[in-house]
């Protein structure tokens, strides 16, 4: 199992470099308002563009990754992580519109994040590890402490240098990805079906009724921790009465924290538990966490809300992932890359639903998380059924 460790550190830098390519560029977004003029709509964009071109990668990974192979596919995709960082650093500068220049980089970057998203699960997965949930969501870890790593390191480097060198801060966490590639062309990748078998078509996985649940699954998984996790800031704010750069950093970091701690939790000890029944644990958690958070008079309650619901959403993501690829064995990469796909269309459908609300509702930021309750709501549904169909197959078994 030695030789296997390689694979799991390039893994798990992989999921670093994609919280790099996600948290790095908005905390600069004062700073382009500052320095370049572009307006704070305009700055919003960049991150629409950054999640709206990790799903056409992980839509074209359906049949992409295959083709290329898996160690050329993350080889490629640690190369443009870092290439959109180093661009970063000057491309904006010497283009007529600066604006475009962040775009450019935001795109390139955003390939390979959304490459990794879909590429890092399935080789760990492949792997003959004995308890691959706990591997999973262990793996999946290192994207919370990744963010809170980008998150500090990043503000006390803008506090001692400047806010002004932030290109350098830019390819200094290029080099992550970048070192990364020699992990990913040296360790040991294994194919994520069996040699000689064809695996499941693709026809055949898309007339399956459980991979559907699983898409709703990964909706909700999604929704749940990014439609939370973007307001953690405001319940930091007004629960602890700081100022609001505080909140902005405090917030995030909390929020994935406490999600890295329930991973690491589950790594360790899932072995004890039956995962679909964690997963419906967590979700009737969730559920309590959204309450907690709309329905409470005192923020200190909604704070409170939003920590649970960093620790209930943690397992969700790879759980969903883990379950999924047991159940529908033979599904291949076409798996990973629809459930990538799935989870991001929540990740975007979340914040949407809780900022509409909240708008329609005069700002009332409470009936907005309230609306968003709706997703844990459907997740214990789909956890339930699943307890159900394994209960059955047991009965029959």
């Amino acid at each position: 199992m030695k030789k296997y460790n390689r694979t799991k550190i390039a893994c798990y830098l992989g999921f670093i470099t994609q919280a790099i390519t996600a948290n790095f560029v908005p905390l600069l977004f004062l700073s382009f308002h500052r320095d370049y003029g572009i307006s704070l709509e305009r700055l919003a964009m960049i991150s629409a563009v950054f999640f709206i071109t990790q799903l056409i990668v992980d839509l074209l990974c359906v049949k992409l990754a295959d083709k290329l192979g898996y160690r050329r596919s993350i080889i490629i995709a640690e190369v443009a992580a870092g290439a959109g960082l180093i661009l970063l650093s000057f491309l904006p500068d010497i283009l007529p519109d600066r604006y475009a220049g962040i775009l450019i980089c935001t795109i390139i970057y955003a390939i390979g994040s959304g490459l990794i998203e879909v590429l890092c699960s399935p080789i760990i997965e492949a792997c003959p590890f004995e308890n691959k949930a706990g591997m999973m969501s262990l793996l999946h870890s290192f994207y919370c402490w990744g963010s809170v790593a980008v998150v500090l390191i990043s503000t006390v480097f803008f506090n001692l240098a400047g806010i002004g060198r932030w290109r350098i801060m830019a390819v200094l966490w290029a080099l992550v990805p970048l070192c990364n590639v020699i992990n990913f062309a040296v360790c040991p990748i294994l194919p994520i079906n069996e040699e000689g078998s064809e695996g499941m078509k693709l026809t055949a996985l898309l007339k399956n009724k459980l991979f559907w649940l699983f898409v709703v699954l990964m909706i909700c998984a999604g929704a749940c921790e990014i439609a939370m996790a973007q307001w953690a800031s405001t319940f930091v704010e007004s629960a602890l009465g700081v100022a609001k750069s505080i909140g902005d950093l405090a917030g995030p970091c909390l929020f994935a924290v406490f999600m890295g701690i329930s991973r690491i939790f589950y790594s360790k000890y899932g072995e004890k538990w039956d995962l679909t029944l964690f997963m419906l644990i967590s979700g009737v958690l969730c559920l309590i966490s959204y309450l907690l958070a709309a329905l409470s008079d005192l923020s200190i309650l909604g704070l409170a809300g939003c920590v649970l619901c960093g620790f209930s959403v943690g397992i969700m993501w790879p759980g969903s992932i883990s379950i999924s690829s047991k159940k529908l064995e033979g599904a291949g990469t076409a798996l990973f890359a629809f459930l990538a796909l799935a989870g991001d269309c929540g990740g975007a459908a979340g914040p949407a639903l809780v900022g509409a609300v909240s708008q329609r509702c005069a700002d009332d930021l409470r009936m907005g998380i309230l609306a968003g309750a709706v997703f844990p709501v459907i997740l214990i549904i789909c956890s339930f059924i699943l307890l159900k169909y394994k209960t059955r197959s047991e009965g029959k078994a």
